[in-house]
């Protein structure tokens, strides 16, 4: 067979066998015939939330297992071709049957990455918040970088962008903005951006033109439906009320109207400042904060459970899991998965499937890679 068929035929077993191990074959077999009784039996339906929770499960299983089961049979049926093609010297067949891979193994890790999309709140909508390092105008200059980033890669998505919370550079980008992707999936996708970003380039603002490092943080978490319940004792919260002060235009108030929330038992602050009514930043602030203990719950457990875990650290040296080059050479590097990417100008319009496709298969297979920095 030639070294580019196969190629493709490893990348896709190579996305069957995630996808067993995810799914834990023999069980998910067993369940699903499971929930497909209890589809059938009339008493399901007395309790509308259990039945919408038992059809959601069963469509998500059945969905996963049928892909997986469609792409095993598609490749064994195109290896098949290609040996018999190669047997009767029929190059034009072979070279069809190759293409015919090359499709199925792109379909294969668009399929992989849907069904690993399964966690408890993977489908729901999701918080974004950027802040900068150390570094003044160049930190926040690459704040301002990573949020026009998500945004694009949401709205490639078809995914709806809010600006919750907005505090300007003094001179460039942003010191902190927090935005509320609305779209499906949006978590499952973006939880695997948190953590430290790292850029590398010759910086604009310096008139001797160095290349200067700079630092920003990601941290992202699940916006909470009304199925899942957060309990908050608001003794054990600090409410301050300030101006807001933003980018312009609907984001200038003239009275105290944007809202900050403290939790004191965790330190989590979450704030909200896009609406000219205090009460209206005052429930988003609410919102954010029931996802931020929701979030911090979810990281618990995977913690517990052995995962992958993103966790909040210094945003500085030693914490950054992605690395953006832009000059000497133009280079993005995941420093979890190892993969790289030469087009930097892509990656920075919302190219970033691949790097959360990678993570997301990770969190799955639990392997840990060395994987060297670039300068």
């Amino acid at each position: 067979m030639r070294a580019e068929a196969q190629a493709h035929v490893d990348q896709i077993r190579s996305a069957i066998a995630l996808l067993h191990r995810f799914l834990d074959w023999d069980r998910a077999l067993r369940r699903l015939d499971e929930l497909n009784n209890r589809v059938e039996d009339p008493t399901l339906w007395n309790d509308a939330k259990q039945a919408q929770d038992v059809m959601r499960e069963r469509r998500r299983l059945d969905e996963a297992i049928t892909a997986t089961r469609a792409i095993s049979t598609e490749l064994e049926d195109t290896i098949e071709l290609i040996e018999m093609a190669e047997a009767e010297g029929d190059e034009a067949l072979v070279d069809d049957a190759v293409v015919s891979l090359a499709a199925l193994a792109e379909r294969a890790e668009r399929d992989k990455v849907t069904a690993l999309l399964a966690g408890e709140a993977d489908a729901n909508d999701t918080y974004v918040e950027i802040n900068s390092g150390a570094g003044g105008t160049e930190s926040n200059d690459w704040a301002g970088m990573l949020q026009r980033m998500y945004q694009r890669w949401a709205e490639r998505h078809g995914m709806k962008v809010e600006l919750i919370d907005y505090h300007a550079g003094e001179q460039a980008g942003i010191k902190s903005a927090t935005l509320l992707l609305k779209g499906e999936n949006a978590y499952g996708y973006a939880k695997t951006e948190s953590g430290v970003h790292r850029l590398v380039r010759i910086s604009p603002y310096d008139s001797s033109a160095r290349r200067h490092t700079s630092f920003a943080s990601v941290w992202v978490y699940p916006v909470v439906d009304e199925n899942i319940d957060i309990e908050i004792n608001e003794s054990e919260l600090r409410i301050d009320t300030y101006r807001s002060s933003g980018a312009g235009g609907q984001h200038i108030n003239t009275t105290d109207s944007a809202v900050r929330i403290t939790h004191l038992p965790t330190g989590i602050v979450v704030q909200c400042q896009n609406q000219r009514s205090q009460h209206k930043n005052k429930a988003e602030a609410f919102n954010q904060l029931r996802a931020r203990l929701y979030e911090a719950e979810l990281q618990k457990r995977e913690a517990e459970a052995s995962a992958t875990a993103a966790s909040k650290t210094d945003i500085g040296w030693g914490h950054q899991i992605r690395s953006y080059v832009l000059q000497p050479y133009q280079l993005v590097k995941d420093l979890r998965t190892g993969v790289t990417s030469t087009a930097p100008s892509d990656v920075l319009d919302g190219d970033l499937d691949r790097f959360m496709a990678a993570a997301l298969s990770q969190r799955v297979t639990g392997e840990k890679i060395e994987v060297e920095d670039v300068d």
